[in-house]
């Protein structure tokens, strides 16, 4: 099967993408990452990006002004790759999906989701807010991107069991673990054509039939 070509959006160290270049490499993956975006000059993604000999682009939110001109310029360099999909790996900006790009936008979120969601709740926010909350089974949430934050329909969750002694940094760490394997299969199963949308719902196609 062709790999598919994946544009990754990123606003701080990359972990996520290094782990998709990571499986990648180990064949586990069939994809290219064609192309890397960030809104943030100064993010080490652009640094991992550089020594993967992948293209990267810098677009500012600031400096184009609206929501609607900074998603143009996004996706206007997602079509110049001719990317299939687009993975957003800790993207700090909300974006206005396009026409052509609905249901091939996907999100990572470090908790099951709609707990521990929305603006703000990001990376150790997150972590910090479940442990505050006291909760007991946290995890992560790979979703399809819509126009708000951590809201389109859910693909995969996997559940991280939390311990009594758990701190932000353990609690992260293990949840990161149950990412690095969430997200490839997420885009195993769009390259399969495995997906389908149904409302707030994703379909998989074959799961559950008896062979």
């Amino acid at each position: 099967m062709k790999p598919i070509r994946v544009a990754v959006f990123a606003s701080a160290g990359g972990t996520t993408l290094q782990n998709l270049l990571d499986k990648i490499a180990a064949g586990s993956l069939a994809a290219q990452v064609a192309l890397v975006v960030s809104n943030n000059a100064d993010a080490y993604v652009l640094e991992r990006a550089r020594k993967a000999s992948i293209p990267s682009a810098v677009v500012s939110r600031k400096q184009a002004g609206s929501l609607e001109e900074f998603s143009r310029r996004i996706f206007d360099l997602c079509r110049g790759v001719k990317a299939d999909l687009v993975c957003m790996a800790g993207f700090l900006q909300l974006v206005r999906v396009p026409d052509d790009f609905l249901g091939r936008v996907m999100n990572i979120h470090p908790a099951l989701i709609p707990a521990f969601c929305g603006k703000g709740y990001y990376g150790h926010h997150v972590h910090e807010a479940v442990l505050g909350y006291g909760a007991k089974i946290t995890g992560c949430t790979v979703h399809f991107a819509d126009n708000e934050y951590d809201h389109g329909p859910i693909i995969l969750q996997r559940a991280v069991v939390v311990l009594d002694d758990d701190t932000p940094d353990t609690l992260a760490a293990r949840v990161f673990e149950q990412e690095c394997e969430a997200y490839p299969e997420a885009i195993r199963l769009f390259a399969a054509g495995r997906l389908r949308i149904e409302g707030r719902r994703v379909r998989i196609d074959g799961e559950g039939v008896k062979r």
